[in-house]
């Protein structure tokens, strides 16, 4: 019976290299807050329901489009809000699906998007609290104005600011950490 034999063939050792010099590259896992985790959902929730919040609140006085700053606001939280859910959407998607948003051009457009986001929120929420403040502090027309609705606007900004500087702070490491 003729049978064949298995073939030895001598396989060589890798180089060895210095850990100093060259230390082996190492993939950053994907922590709580990227897109497509857990957390990077609840970011984006809470980005949007602070955002619908500012909005609700601030549209429902009848005032707000007397000043050019809650005009702003209104607008920011626009934004903020359609940005907010569209990738609160594909976050679902991707952990439904069980796939990873770490595609250098996907991270770069989130990286953007949350840059522009977050900066518009924050300005216009740093406006609206200058009006605010002249309008209550510095020319005690609170009575004739709606300064509660307005500071709380104000506030809901600002915490959907607070939630989206994380996102923005996360992609940007990524996308430099590649």
């Amino acid at each position: 019976m003729f049978v064949s034999r298995p073939a030895v063939h001598p396989v060589e050792a890798p180089p060895l290299t210095d850990a100093a010099e060259n230390p082996p590259r190492v993939r950053m896992k994907d922590i709580q807050g990227m897109p497509g985790t857990p957390g990077g959902l609840a970011l984006r929730l809470f980005q949007f329901t602070f955002a619908v919040a500012a909005l609700g609140v601030m549209v429902s006085t009848s005032d707000f489009a007397s000043v050019t700053a809650f005009c702003y606001l209104v607008a920011a939280v626009i934004v903020q809000c359609l940005w907010s859910i569209s990738l609160a959407f594909l976050d679902i998607y991707a952990l439904l699906v069980k796939r990873s948003l770490r595609n250098s051009r996907a991270l770069c457009m989130f990286t953007i998007g949350d840059g522009i986001t977050s900066t518009l929120t924050f300005a216009a929420a740093c406006a609206s609290a200058g009006i605010t403040v002249l309008i209550g502090n510095d020319l005690n027309v609170c009575s004739q104005n709606h300064c509660t609705s307005f500071e709380t606007a104000t506030a809901m900004a600002f915490i959907s600011w607070f939630a989206v500087s994380p996102s923005f702070l996360l992609n940007f490491w990524s996308l430099a950490s590649r």
